[in-house]
């Protein structure tokens, strides 16, 4: 008699959900190639969590460094466990900081990447300029910090969106079980932009792991994080978002608009370039 798996873990269930990090990383490249026409080295992963990005940098070339700096001890250890030193000898090319982005001092990158909407926890503007100002102070000279952000009629409303992923890897290419992901837009509030979310996961015939991840928001908007980018400094803000397939689908190609259409539910990179 075969004994049965364990569980994966929240962690892994949210990597394998809620991460495209090769798109995010393809993405942020190809920006910095076409203004720059060399490849960037450094990069920081702000709110880096498991830090998966940032070792997925590393993993992608010799010469390329990386840090992630995230104020909670537990998702840092988990990635030092699961995805650092998985890299081995290039385990070396990528530090874990335990801290505060707004005090957070690194060597000078290429890149910074605030993604999944982690900046949010700022609620006041004040509080997010300071962190931009923060970001900027980390980049070298035409360095570009990238930050992702949702948005449309469908992120004001309560509302719960599922799907079943049954085709996932765990961080050590282990196949996962098939599992449901629900992420909740639990309470939005239309005078603050408060907005608390939940992700929950459950092993299809398994484990249940509700309210396995809770995020207490301001959903900004496009022009307002233009803004304060402006404001903290950034030259240049660019916006990118997808176009849309015929079956009203993203179709995942990013492209720089200056102007677009609201939708029931939309993606974008807001991006500064020092």
């Amino acid at each position: 008699m075969s004994t049965p798996r364990p569980a994966p873990d929240r962690y892994a269930l949210y990597s394998a959900a809620a991460q495209n990090v090769e798109a995010d990383l393809d993405f942020a490249k190809a920006l910095y190639r076409r203004r720059h026409g060399v490849a960037p080295r450094r990069l920081r992963e702000d709110f880096c969590g498991t830090a998966r990005l940032a070792c997925a940098w590393v993993r992608g070339g010799r010469k390329r460094e990386a840090w992630g700096v995230d104020l909670d001890p537990q998702p840092l250890a988990w990635g030092e466990r699961h995805y650092r030193q998985a890299l081995g000898a290039a385990a070396q090319r990528v530090q874990l900081c335990r801290g505060n982005v707004l005090t957070a001092r690194t060597p000078p990158a290429d890149m910074i990447l605030a993604l999944n909407f982690s900046y949010c926890i700022f609620k006041q503007r004040a509080a997010l300029r300071r962190y931009f100002r923060r970001a900027r102070a980390g980049l070298a000279t035409g360095g570009a910090f990238v930050a992702d952000i949702y948005g449309g009629t469908g992120a004001i409303t309560a509302t719960r969106e599922q799907k079943v992923i049954r085709r996932a890897r765990g961080p050590a290419g282990e196949r996962l079980p098939p599992f449901r992901f629900t992420w909740e837009h639990a309470h939005f509030d239309a005078v603050t932009h408060d907005v608390l979310c939940h992700m929950h996961f459950e092993v299809l015939g398994g484990k249940r792991y509700p309210k396995a991840f809770t995020y207490d928001w301001r959903l900004w908007s496009i022009p307002e994080l233009r803004e304060l980018l402006q404001e903290a400094g950034f030259r240049d803000v660019e916006v990118h978002t997808h176009g849309w397939t015929r079956q009203g689908l993203s179709d995942g190609i990013y492209r720089r608009v200056d102007r677009f259409d609201n939708e029931i539910g939309w993606l974008a990179y807001v991006v500064g370039w020092r």
